[in-house]
This record gives C-alpha cells, sequence and structure tokens, in this order.
C-alpha cells in the first residue's frame, strides 16, 4: 500500500497538509535545496505542535544537502534525529564518501534512530549499488529522488522498469521505500502499480506548481484523491 508525503516549509503548511490527510509529513526547505533542512528549532517546535494532536501522522526531517564527509553527516544526523521527529532522511551524493557516511551512520541506527538514505535519480547511474550497505547499517528506509528540481522529474531520469528494480531490491533488504522527485499528479497512475511504500510530492501540492510557494488546500486534495488513504503501520 502507498501513503502520501507531504515535504512542508513552515508550521503553517505542515498543520494544512495533515488536514489535508497527509500520511507523512516532510519537514523541508525547499528554498535551500534538493533536501533544504529546517532550522532544529524549527523541527523542535514542529514536533511539539504535532504532539498536541489527538492523532497525528509521522514526521520525518531532512538535513540539508550535506558534503559527503562521514563525520559531518553523522553529526546532523544525531542533531535532527535528537528533535524528536520519527524519521531522518539523509541524501547520499555520488561524490566524496557516500559508502563511509552510511557506515558512520551505523551505530546511531543500531540504537534506534530511524534513517532514511535518499539517492539522487539524476546523479546515480545506478543506485542499487548502496542498498546493501545501507540495509547492514541498519536504516529504516531508502528512497529515489532527483537533487536537479531543473531538470524534470523522477520519470525522465529512471524507466519504470528501473524503478520497480530499485523498488525490489530495496524491499528485498527490509527497507521501507519511496519514490519522489517533482512528481506530477499525472505521474501518480504510472507510479501506484509499483507499490512504494509511499509517494513524495512538493510541486505538485503548491499552487502553479512552484515548490518554492506555499501549499495550496485544493492541489493537495487532488493529489490525495489519487493516492487512496492508507493506515500507517511502517
Amino acid at each position: 500500500m502507498t501513503r502520501l508525503l507531504a515535504s512542508v516549509a513552515s508550521l503553517a503548511e505542515l498543520t494544512l497538509a495533515a488536514r489535508g490527510g497527509a500520511d507523512i509529513l516532510d519537514l523541508k526547505n525547499p528554498k535551500t535545496g534538493a533536501l533544504g533542512a529546517w532550522p532544529l528549532d524549527g523541527i523542535v517546535r514542529a514536533v511539539d505542535t504535532a504532539r498536541q494532536w489527538p492523532v497525528r501522522a509521522p514526521l520525518s526531517a531532512t538535513v540539508g544537502d550535506l558534503p559527503m564527509a562521514p563525520a559531518i553527516v553523522a553529526g546532523r544526523v544525531v542533531e535532527t534525529w535528537a528533535c524528536g521527529v520519527d524519521y531522518v532522511k539523509i541524501g547520499l551524493f555520488p561524490s566524496g564518501d557516500p559508502a563511509g557516511c552510511v557506515k558512520a551512520l551505523a551505530p546511531d541506527a543500531r540504537r534506534g534512530a530511524r534513517i532514511v538514505a535518499v539517492l539522487f535519480a539524476d546523479l546515480w547511474n545506478d543506485p542499487d549499488t548502496l542498498l546493501p550497505d545501507i540495509a547492514r547499517a541498519g536504516f529504516a528506509g531508502a528512497m529515489l529522488d532527483t537533487a536537479g528540481k531543473g531538470s524534470g522529474g523522477l520519470l525522465r531520469h529512471k524507466t519504470k522498469d528501473e524503478l520497480a528494480r530499485f523498488l525490489a531490491q530495496a524491499r528485498d533488504h527490509g527497507l521501507l521505500t519511496g519514490l519522489a522527485g517533482s512528481l506530477r499528479l499525472e505521474d501518480i497512475p504510472t507510479l501506484l502499480p509499483l507499490v512504494p511504500d509511499y509517494l513524495g510530492f512538493r510541486t505538485a501540492l503548491c499552487a502553479g506548481a512552484d515548490r518554492g510557494g506555499v501549499l495550496d488546500p485544493a492541489a493537495l486534495a487532488a493529489v490525495r484523491d489519487a493516492v487512496p488513504k492508507q493506515p500507517f503501520t511502517g
């Protein structure tokens, strides 16, 4: 069953996305990169806000577009996890030492941090290669996204068969799976049959498909209608 992840850039959007039925609320600043991070105090405020709701969707938070330096990545993930979110998302870029970053995060994953690796379809020729390392390190999940938001969406960079292979290999390793990357409303019928655990949206949820703009309740409702509501069990 596939769930809807909505990336939100403010507390107001957090509330809007929750009321609009998003299954996962993803704290991300779209103006500062593919995985632009909220400030840590903002993440804490979001967690405190969500805890006041009688029922809430899980919260994830990105850590920013970091250099692939293990000490830097591990430090930021630890800080973000300490804010109280349910998942921390870390982008893995092919430059630098992505494998070293995964290894550096293993102790925190084994202590309970729920880390999701984000691999970029427009940067990795074969994003499947790191999946065994990601699973061995104890990560919670792996997803495909795009780094260059102006270079077209996910389906421009990977075929349906390539996406299906990535998802199958991630599942075989026991990882939660996700697809994102400038997804459009019309992409949903193509991607739903692949049954990722979640589809992630920002651009399609904003007025005028401007990912740097604000969430539009009507756009969110259209995406929500296209991704059948499922209970969260992950």
